[in-house]
């Protein structure tokens, strides 16, 4: 058996935390939800937490580790992609009578996937870079500062690019977008204390 350092496995940790909740994310987004009034994609949640994430992993392991849990998260995209094509034009059983409701949302999902292609790429080496120019900037201070900015900036680039490529001429795109990143602001405000935490136990305990 594999043996890993205790960072390590932090590590691999908040990875495998980074795919999942970018993969389901994009299956999650074809639905549409209402949050106080705004309507928002159903993946706001789990899309939010990514950048969670890369924080951590930036503020630990540094910009290129950051990069490469980028990276592995564009391959696990373009896999769930792949797969999702092959159970589309797979021939169902006789006997199962949903295949109109399991093309209707994962047909669509390849949509969504390909919008988060775009998006997620500029937007998270976006937030990779923002977030280590504002560390030096602040001088490595300010943890909660260099978090919210890079964050705040790269979730308006990547709603504006995804609901326009996955949903325009669906959807009104311009109401979706501006009340996607509303809620990815308050979630961004909301985990602060969370980003604070994980990195205290991360050094505690393996630093």
């Amino acid at each position: 058996m594999p043996k890993f350092a205790g960072d390590d496995k932090s590590f691999i940790i908040l990875l495998s935390v980074f795919v999942g909740c970018i993969t389901i994310a994009s299956v999650l987004a074809n639905k549409i939800i209402n949050v106080f009034g705004l309507f928002v994609p159903a993946g706001v949640l789990a899309y939010s937490v990514t950048f969670l994430m890369t924080d951590v992993i930036s503020e630990i392991w540094g910009k290129h580790t950051a990069k490469f849990t980028v990276l592995g998260g564009f391959i696990g995209l373009l896999v769930v992609l792949f797969l999702i094509q092959i159970s589309l034009i797979w021939p169902k059983a006789p006997f199962w009578d949903q295949e109109a409701a399991y093309q209707s949302i994962l047909g669509s999902t390849s949509r969504i996937i390909i919008a988060s292609f775009m998006a997620y790429l500029v937007s998270q080496f976006h937030d990779v870079w923002a977030f280590h120019f504002w560390k030096r900037i602040t001088g490595g201070r300010h943890l909660w500062l260099r978090n919210n900015l890079s964050t705040s900036v790269s979730q308006f680039i990547d709603s504006l690019l995804f609901i326009s490529i996955a949903f325009y001429g669906l959807l009104p795109v311009w109401q979706l977008i501006w009340s996607q990143w509303l809620v990815k602001l308050a979630i961004a405000l909301l985990d602060t204390p969370i980003i604070y935490v994980v990195v205290w136990l991360i050094r505690k305990r393996f630093r």
